[in-house]
Formats: C-alpha cells, sequence, structure tokens
C-alpha cells in the first residue's frame, strides 16, 4: 500500500504535467501551430468535469484532484479553438461523435452509481476521440505529440495517487492513457508515410 505521503506526490507530479502540457498546447494554439478539433476539446472538457465529480464520490482523493484542473482547462482550450478558429472543419462523422457524446451525458442524471456515470462518461470521453483521430490521420504535423504523450504520463500518475481504487476511480485515467498512446502511434506513423 502507497502511503498519504507518496499519494500526494503522484497527485502533485500529475497536476505538474498537466501545467507541463497545457502551457505550450495553449501557446501553440495562439501562434496557430496547432490546430485542436473544436468538437474533440468540447466533449473531452465536459465528461472530464463530470467524472472528476464522481471519482471525488467514489472516494478517488487526491488522485482526483489533477482531473478537476484538466477539465477546467480543457474547457479552457475548447473555447480558444473555437474563437481562434483553429479547427472547425466539421465533417457528418464529427457530428456523430458528438450526438452520441451529448446523447450519453444525461446518464449521469439517471443513475445516482458513480460507476455507471464514470463508465458512460468515459466511453463519451473516448468517443471524442473519434473527430481528433480523424484530423490526426490526415494531418499528422497538426497535432503536439509532447502534449499527448505528457497526458499519458499524467495519467499514470493519477492512477498511483488515487486514495482509493475501483473500476469508477480507475476507469477514466486508464482509458485516456491508452486513449494518448494510440493517437501517439496514429501522429507516429502517419508522419513517417508523409515524409516517405
Amino acid at each position: 500500500m502507497i502511503d498519504t505521503h507518496l499519494k500526494l506526490i503522484f497527485s502533485g507530479l500529475a497536476i505538474l504535467l498537466t501545467f507541463v502540457a497545457f502551457v505550450p498546447y495553449i501557446r501553440s494554439i495562439l501562434r496557430g501551430n496547432t490546430r485542436p478539433h473544436v468538437f474533440s476539446w468540447f466533449i473531452w472538457g465536459i465528461t472530464t468535469v463530470i467524472v472528476f465529480f464522481a471519482q471525488l464520490e467514489a472516494q478517488g482523493g487526491i488522485g482526483a484532484w489533477p482531473i478537476g484542473l484538466s477539465g477546467v482547462v480543457t474547457v479552457g482550450v475548447a473555447v480558444l479553438a473555437f474563437l481562434k478558429r483553429a479547427d472547425i472543419s466539421i465533417t457528418r462523422t464529427d457530428w456523430v461523435f458528438f450526438t452520441i457524446a451529448l446523447a450519453s451525458l444525461p446518464f449521469w442524471y439517471l443513475t445516482s452509481d458513480p460507476l455507471w456515470t464514470v463508465v458512460v462518461l468515459t466511453l463519451v470521453d473516448l468517443l471524442g476521440f473519434g473527430p481528433t483521430m480523424r484530423k490526426a490521420y490526415g494531418f499528422p504535423h497538426q497535432e503536439n505529440q509532447l502534449f499527448f504523450l505528457s497526458f499519458m504520463l499524467r495519467n499514470v500518475f493519477v492512477i498511483l495517487a488515487l486514495e482509493h481504487y475501483s473500476i469508477t476511480t480507475v476507469l477514466f485515467p486508464l482509458s485516456i492513457a491508452v486513449a494518448c498512446s494510440c493517437l501517439l502511434m496514429i501522429v507516429a506513423y502517419r508522419r513517417r508515410v508523409i515524409a516517405v
């Protein structure tokens, strides 16, 4: 069993990685080098904030703090992406992901069990990766690899920082770590293919 001080350190590292990922990412958006997909970031922001509250209810404790911070900043990135007109190219597939995501959110109100809330919102959040993965496949140089690497590592530290381990507390950060890894592989592969 990891002691509380070590969990606090892991939570602090996860929060630090959140800033390490977001600060350059936001700068890159402001310079026009990174063009995040508005739908993905909107979906991620809403689901992350709600999962934060569900994790707190499931006794995730200090391990949930980085998720809460990330949710707030993610909503800010969605707003910035919209204001900067970063990537507002929206396909039918993007509308499908977005519609499914929004249709799933009311499930939070239909259950009082944080497990089902986290399961549904994790699925919604993963659906949010759809438009970004589609875009990363077509335009791999418009995605910031360091950002998604930082987030993958951040979620590993979130898991280590959790005060209580259950599907409710672990599912979301584990799923996001895996999704970030998949996105990194797509970007690396497509950059290599395009360079040839």
